[in-house]
Formats: C-alpha cells, sequence, structure tokens
C-alpha cells in the first residue's frame, strides 16, 4: 500500500507495518492508524506519520535515551487495550516540541506501542512528569519549562 505524506513524499508500506490507535492521540482522536518511519539523518529520531492525513506526522524518540532513568508509571487500565502479554515489550516514546529556548519532550503523555499486534495508546503518566522537559546538556535530571 501507498500512503502520501507531506514531509516524506509518497511512501510504499505493508499493511502489517500501520500502528492502530483505538482512541488517537490527544488532540487527534480522528487519526488512528499511524506507521512508525526512521528517520535517514538522525538515528535517535522516528516519525510517527498518521495514514489518512498526510499533513500529520510526529516527530518522537525513546525517552530513555536522553534521561538516565527514565520510568513511567501508568495505571494498568490505561495499558488494556494494548493486549500486552508482557508490559516490558511496550514500546514507549515521546513526542517531541520546539519552544524558542530548546527542543522538548512530552514525557507527561508518551505514547505506548505494542508492536507485536500493531496497538497504540497514548497514556498520562502518574506523577510529576513534565509536559515540556528540555532537551539540554543535563542527561539525568528534569528541568521544566512553563
Amino acid at each position: 500500500m501507498e500512503i502520501l505524506t507531506s514531509r516524506f513524499g509518497p511512501i510504499e508500506m505493508e499493511a502489517d507495518d500501520v500502528i492502530h490507535f483505538p482512541t488517537g492521540l490527544l488532540g487527534l482522536a480522528d487519526c488512528r492508524d499511524w506507521v512508525l518511519l526512521a528517520d535517514a539523518r538522525n538515528d535517535a529520531l522516528a516519525w510517527l506519520q498518521n495514514v489518512q492525513r498526510p499533513d500529520v506526522a510526529l516527530a518522537v524518540v525513546s525517552p530513555r535515551r536522553f534521561i538516565t532513568g527514565y520510568q513511567m508509571r501508568v495505571a494498568r487500565r490505561e495499558l488494556v487495550s494494548l493486549e500486552l502479554s508482557d508490559v516490558s515489550r511496550a514500546e514507549v516514546l515521546a513526542i517531541l516540541g520546539k519552544t524558542t529556548r530548546a527542543i522538548t519532550l512530552n514525557l507527561k503523555a508518551p505514547v505506548v506501542i505494542n508492536l507485536d499486534r500493531r496497538l497504540g495508546r497514548q497514556v498520562i503518566a502518574n506523577g510529576d512528569l513534565p509536559v515540556r522537559y528540555e532537551l539540554g546538556g543535563e542527561r539525568s535530571s528534569f528541568r521544566r519549562s512553563a
């Protein structure tokens, strides 16, 4: 199957590459089918590209790559729809943002994907995690922005 994207042009994909988000993402409830694309120039970065809307692609990264000891805690009911047989097999991704000062990670509402079942869900993490964690020189502590 071919999907059209405004950022990458037409992309040939297999139907098995599609990750279904039954409830969409926050602010994008109508966007339920996505593909995860590697970035050709940056191996730390990937793109969550919506299948139906060519103009919707979200930059994502593994927060563990940037934050030593990163852990996310969510209520088990948040993960039921992912049909995970082993929670440790879940792929956790943070959506990138940009302020005038820095690139940021949304650690409060990460995306969790069951790659085996091709199911995803954006969850709200328990605890005091920032929505805009600024990437910078410090790798192990949280810096907050408004």
